[in-house]
């Protein structure tokens, strides 16, 4: 069977590696259109949960992918200048170099003599030798994009603002920060992910963008003013770019997962909002699914991709919607800001996906619920659903 991945991120170079495996007589190819070494963006975190599935899935990749993480069990989220401290159940997310990431995935793929083609972009689909083409080649996925129709797609955008930064400043645990300043309404999402090195997501409403005249700034301007805005975190240090360009996130639904020969995962199939901190898991599990599937209907590939979908859609659904909840929490922060109280705002946001109900807070979050009956919620022994 020839197989061929369009991308060599997280989720194209983890399902070669699944796929070469499992399926040991399988000819595999991964295009990329970017060069070996380069890497955009800055820190990613597996959340625990996700790492069990991995371990299931590749337990060598991911001892090294473990060993290679910088762990913690709290997270701080702070408003109104009042910061919040929130235990984890267990270890926490472990968050990676990017790089260091896709150095192991690659390694990987050498040992097992996968073909890796940098700098090579496909884009005649229909022309290649190959049995299944597997789009993972991320939000703005070619392979979706040339079958758009087919897939049943559509692409909508969010109206915050954000731009990835890093820092040169291991920040002691993750925290997000909202704040307002000279009338905007602003939010930090950092965490470290190595010993001297934190990723800084910046992000604003679009009502801030424009009364602050952000729209006409330059790429420094913006950055300035958020080394300004959070000038007490960064304690001096400057934000890092790296491709750091401001956009609006984009909401990518395709409705049939798989045309012909032609299946995606990951992004390409259903982007999922970073303030959720899964979108590699997401994309890595859908990696895991496929192949499982592939593996499991040898010679008959409608059955598997199939199964892909029967597998997968269910779970993948739930994490999708509770995606989509976070980001309409985030596209109307300016309300949660003004109108609650730092306690009132943290129930909101751990809460805001409705994956988290009173019973899992007061088993997974116990000093957190004791924090909340002292602030004089659910003073009645009882916390909203």
């Amino acid at each position: 069977m020839k197989i061929a991945i369009m991308g060599a991120g997280p989720s194209g170079l983890f399902l070669a590696i699944l796929l070469k495996q499992g399926l040991q007589s399988a000819d595999i190819r991964v295009y990329e259109q970017n060069p070996r070494d380069a890497t955009f963006g800055f820190g990613v975190v597996l959340a625990d949960t996700g790492l069990a599935n991995l371990q299931a899935a590749a337990p060598d990749v991911c001892r090294k992918l473990i060993q290679a993480m910088r762990f913690s069990g709290k997270h701080t989220v702070a408003t109104r200048d009042h910061p919040i401290v929130i235990q984890r159940p267990g270890q926490g997310g472990g968050a990676i170099p990017r790089i260091a990431l896709l150095s192991i995935l690659q390694e990987q793929a050498e040992a097992l003599g996968i073909d890796v083609a940098y700098d090579s972009r496909c884009t005649a689909y229909d022309h290649l030798d190959a049995d299944l083409i597997v789009g993972a080649d991320g939000v703005n996925s070619h392979l979706r994009e040339s079958h758009l129709a087919a897939f049943a797609a559509s692409r909508y955008y969010l109206s915050n603002h954000f731009a990835w930064y890093g820092v040169g400043k291991a920040f002691p645990n993750p925290a997000l920060v909202f704040r307002k300043y000279r009338g905007g309404y602003f939010v930090a999402h950092y965490y470290p992910y190595s010993e001297n090195m934190s990723t800084f997501v910046a992000e604003c409403d679009h009502r801030s963008w424009q009364e602050l005249g952000m729209e006409t700034m330059s790429e420094e301007a913006r950055k300035s003013l958020f080394e300004e805005i959070y000038a007490p975190e960064l304690d001096g240090h400057a934000l890092v770019s790296n491709n750091s360009s401001w956009r609006q996130f984009p909401v990518v639904r395709a409705e049939n997962w798989y045309v012909g020969n032609k299946v995606l995962v990951g992004d390409a199939l259903n982007s999922a909002h970073f303030s959720i901190g899964s979108g590699t898991r997401i994309a890595m599990e859908d990696s895991i699914a496929l192949a499982h599937a592939l593996q499991a209907c040898p010679g008959d590939l409608q059955a598997a991709l199939q199964r892909y979908v029967r597998s997968r859609k269910p779970q993948k659904q739930k994490l999708i919607r509770a995606s989509e909840a976070s980001f309409n929490w985030y596209e109307n922060v300016r309300q949660w800001m003004d109108t609650y109280t730092p306690y009132e705002f943290v129930l909101s946001f751990m809460t805001r996906t409705g994956r988290v109900d009173a019973a899992r807070l007061r088993k997974q979050y116990p000093e957190l619920v004791r924090q909340f009956a002292e602030a004089g919620i659910g003073g009645n022994g009882e916390l909203p659903a």
